[in-house]
């Protein structure tokens, strides 16, 4: 899968790209091209005349600039009103930006040409908006085409005619959008995730398009359902624009993976259209020898790609963009303790996920996601939940390629859950125009997403679930866009609608830390059933990344004040405004930090553990008596630079929550249950494990072996079970670690440390809250303080370098008759740039490592190998490692390449 990586990054063209300037905009029937750019301008500097503004020849030379979409935030900081992410979010330097001039509207205005000779008779237009925030005012030359009752709702997407208000030559386009408030509109908000926006996300945030075609057109893209057989069935909707009856033709081209052409079909011939009239035309037909879309772990992504042309007589009146789709199924069934179970192909198919998150502007930055869908592959997930950041088609279009399932959904605790049986969210309750916001954005985010394969399901509640003429609402919507995969009513067991009756899901925390056997009881969100959102909330950045939005002062809150209020952890309000909990669990567990770098050595330990359990945990019970369906780890990623709830930092720099990540959701795997010190065996894959071998050794931290065991071992596919006890852990005098190797056909198939102490972590599940479960006596590290250091040597070997793609061998050896424990390497580069670090290096992304943070036994060699790119035009002239441990020496390691230095 990191082949894509390796590939630039997937390489997909969007379907339809922002116009460059020119003249027209659009020209032909079927043609639809985005708005390229804008002017912004607040009213209290440009006044409020939307008849004036909209008028040709206005001086905008002062207006603020921003590209095709952006929120007024996105669009200060392309306009350099602020200089940049790491001096706006540097410290609480957000925290000064005055939120006042985001009180009023403002306005999005652009120019475009239409063709001379333009006429209504021949020629239609229909703009088209995708998600405005939360409300706005259109007016094209001058005329109103939609009012803000209208265009509301930052996923209600329109489609408004106007080829009556368009004319030959320059037009002019204006949009006032209106002040967002989280618990009044339906915006994309982020709850307690992070610090509100200073403008809450107001703005042109999706694409406007304009779109020319004849007097009928598409209404909508072609829509998909498809079998494992290769039967397809295929549905579009056409509207007749015209004030006249016509006789319309559709045909379609289907295309396989390769851009071969299968068939040609007649969609539909001679359809009779009324005035002003659409119509929804259906047919079904069947691919031979179908190439079934498989999540990544369990096979290939071949991706088909269907469009059509609409002809009146022999004149072409419109033409869908390109439509890419995968036959798969995709259903879900609730298993006998009322937990949903997802089958995707027909096969239980446990998820693995966590959730994502928008830019904290929703500014959409197509290198970072592919960057974050490849982490999403290498850490071994297969699912990513939106909770209400539905993002853009690329999302889904990258999501088909790459084999990740998508979770999707509204989101919880404002204005989309404003119900009265709602006693926690602060959302006002909902008025009649309201539900019909609602309709018109499940109808635009259902035909965005209908023919991706890799939509798993939609969530129409988060927290709570809607009442029930919402309930009918989100439903019909849906299914009049033909949705083919479930129907959740909300991601919690608070309640359901009769329509749809549970949701299976469970929301019973945590979401701060809870030691690693936690994930093995049979309590709350443990490894049972399916947790729609859970996590011991960590994901701390290591130094460099720090270093970036931290003060000295900042620094030094870390782990000198452990239970003072952060202002990169939640807002101020939020139950994880400190790190509290988890700065109480570090310091009991592993003494007191001598040093930044102390703590953030220990921390990388604690996260890397918590991460590692849980998904360890949920991979062991998937075969339980109550099966563990599936987690979402809360969370993917952060809004800004943050010093929790993540797997990779905002600087797209992984760590140990990472790393932990990537051990516990291994395709083949075993595991260590720290509640009965069993060893489980993970099979997670579509495939047999044949005869493999799994052994088990104990050490203390003296290198003295405490107790091995071996065994072998054969499991079925997407199976676990349980294989054999270690009961030399009561031996343990005060700290021993661990491994577990699993081997299959000469190769290691997984390798893994543990570090235990005789008594576990002791929880007080009586007192637990929504958000944890606290510790009344915590597991005693702090033997690990007193290791020697070991003597570890380095050594590199480029095993591949294609163009500027390398790949490194690094061959790690521990030359001593001590554990080398906890240890971290990290690819560096050298930058001129202004952001380096004080030894003029930056943290080389994005990357990707076979196994880090690792533990080495007495005399033992590791190989390991990291992927990445070198040359990419950011000033970095020479790749070094880093490397530092529990108890080993901070050293580097050039990269060394056999017959030369590195080539650009």
């Amino acid at each position: 899968m990191w082949r894509l990586f390796l590939s630039s990054l997937f390489s997909v063209a969007s379907l339809r790209t922002p116009a460059a300037d020119a003249s027209p905009l659009v020209s032909a029937p079927g043609q639809a091209a985005v708005i390229p750019s804008w002017k912004v301008a607040s009213s209290n500097h440009a006044g409020n005349d939307a008849v004036k503004l909209s008028a040709p020849g206005l001086d905008v030379s002062k207006w603020l600039s921003i590209g095709s979409r952006g929120t007024l935030m996105a669009t200060f900081l392309e306009s350099k009103v602020y200089y940049g992410d790491d001096s706006l979010f540097f410290s609480g330097n957000l925290n000064q930006t005055t939120q006042a001039k985001f009180q009023v509207p403002w306005f999005y205005r652009a120019e475009f040409e239409v063709q001379s000779g333009y006429a209504i008779a021949d020629n239609y237009l229909q703009l088209k908006t995708h998600g405005i925030s939360s409300r706005a005012d259109i007016y094209l030359n001058g005329a109103l085409v939609a009012d803000k009752n209208v265009q509301a709702g930052a996923y209600a997407g329109r489609t408004f005619d106007i080829a009556s208000k368009a004319k030959p030559g320059k037009n002019v386009l204006l949009i006032r959008v209106y002040p967002t408030d989280y618990n009044r509109d339906f915006a994309l908000g982020f709850v307690d995730w992070n610090p509100y926006p200073p403008d809450n996300g107001t703005g042109v945030w999706r694409d406007v398009e304009i779109k020319q075609t004849g007097s009928v057109a598409f209404a909508g893209t072609p829509r998909l359902t498809t079998k494992l057989d290769g039967t397809v069935q295929m549905k579009t909707d056409v509207r007749n624009w015209g004030n006249a009856s016509t006789t319309v033709d559709v045909h379609c081209k289907v295309f396989d993976s390769k851009d071969r052409e299968l068939t040609f079909l007649g969609l539909a011939n001679s359809v009779a259209l009324g005035a002003r009239s659409a119509q929804e035309l259906s047919m079904k037909f069947k691919i031979d020898n179908p190439l079934i879309w498989w999540p990544a772990q369990w096979g290939e992504q071949p991706l088909y790609t269907v469009s059509c042309t609409l002809s009146i007589g022999d004149h072409l009146s419109d033409v869908t963009p390109n439509v890419r789709f995968g036959i798969r199924t995709v259903t879900s069934a609730m298993t006998e303790f009322n937990d949903t179970m997802f089958f995707v192909n027909g096969k239980p198919f446990q998820v693995l996920g966590a959730g994502y998150t928008s830019d904290i502007f929703l500014r959409f930055d197509e290198n970072k996601l592919r960057t974050q869908l490849l982490y999403v592959l290498d850490m071994g997930l297969n699912t990513v939940r939106l909770e209400g950041k539905q993002e853009h088609p690329l999302l889904y279009e990258l999501a088909d390629e790459a084999g990740i399932m998508i979770l999707a959904g509204w989101e919880c605790c404002d204005k989309w859950e404003g119900w009265s049986y709602n006693d926690e969210g602060s959302g006002e309750k909902w008025k009649d125009a309201d539900y019909a916001i609602a309709n018109a954005s499940m109808h635009h985010e259902a035909e965005m997403m209908q023919s991706h394969p890799s939509l798993l399901a939609f969530l129409i509640g988060s927290d709570f679930w809607p009442d029930d003429r919402a309930v009918r609402i989100y439903v019909d919507a849906l299914r009049a866009l033909d949705w083919d995969t479930p129907i959740i009513a909300s991601a919690s067991q608070r309640g359901y609608p009769d329509l749809l009756g549970n949701g299976g899901m469970k929301m019973d925390g945590p979401y701060d830390w809870v030691p690693p056997n936690y994930w093995y009881t049979d309590q709350l969100g443990a490894a049972f059933g399916f947790g729609s959102e859970l996590g011991a909330g960590v994901g701390t950045p290591e130094l460099r990344s720090l270093k970036r939005f931290l003060s000295s002062a900042d620094l030094d809150d870390l782990w000198k004040h452990p239970k003072k209020g952060l202002y990169h952890m939640s807002t101020n309000v939020s139950s994880f405004f400190t790190r509290e909990i988890y700065n109480n669990a570090l310091w009991a567990r592993y003494g007191a930090p001598t040093s930044l770098e102390d703590y953030l050595l220990k921390a990388q330990l604690m996260d890397y553990e918590a991460t590692r359990s849980e998904f360890e945990a949920y991979g062991a019970k998937w075969a339980a008596e109550r099966p563990a369906t599936g987690l979402i780890y809360w969370m993917l990623n952060n809004a800004w630079p943050s010093l929790h709830w993540n797997l990779f930092d905002y600087y797209m720099h992984p760590a140990g929550s990472y790393f932990g990540t990537k051990v516990g959701a291994r395709l083949q795997h075993v595991a260590y249950d720290y509640l009965t010190h069993s060893v489980y065996l993970i099979n997670r894959s579509k495939a047999s494990l044949g005869l493999c071998t799994v052994d088990a050794e104990l050490l203390d931290l003296n290198g003295t072996m405490i107790s091995n065991t071996t065994t072998t071992a054969q499991l079925s596919p997407n199976n676990s079970t349980q294989l054999f006890e270690i009961p030399e852990i009561n031996k343990i005098r005060d700290v021993a670690l661990l491994k577990l190797v699993l081997r299959g056909n000469n190769t290691v198939l997984s390798r893994n440390v543990y570090h235990l102490t005789p008594e576990p972590d002791t929880l007080d599940f009586d007192n637990s809250t929504w958000y944890y479960t606290p510790v009344t006596k915590y597991a005693d590290y702090r033997a690990l303080n007193a290791l020697s250091q070991v003597d570890l040597s380095v050594k590199t070997l480029v095993t591949k370098f294609i163009s500027s793609k390398i790949t490194v061998k690094v061959i790690l050896q521990n030359r001593s008759q001590l554990p080398a424990v906890f240890v971290r390497l990290n690819l560096v580069d050298f930058s001129d740039s202004w952001n380096t670090s004080e030894d003029g290096y930056v943290d080389v992304v994005p990357v990707k490592w076979s196994d880090n943070y690792v533990t080495l036994w007495p005399e033992e060699t590791l190989e390991l190998e990291v992927d990445f790119l070198h040359g990419d035009g950011r000033g970095r002239r020479a790749a070094r490692i880093e490397i530092e441990g529990w108890n080993v020496r901070t050293q580097t390691a050039a990269i060394e390449i056999k017959g030369g230095g590195l080539q650009e």
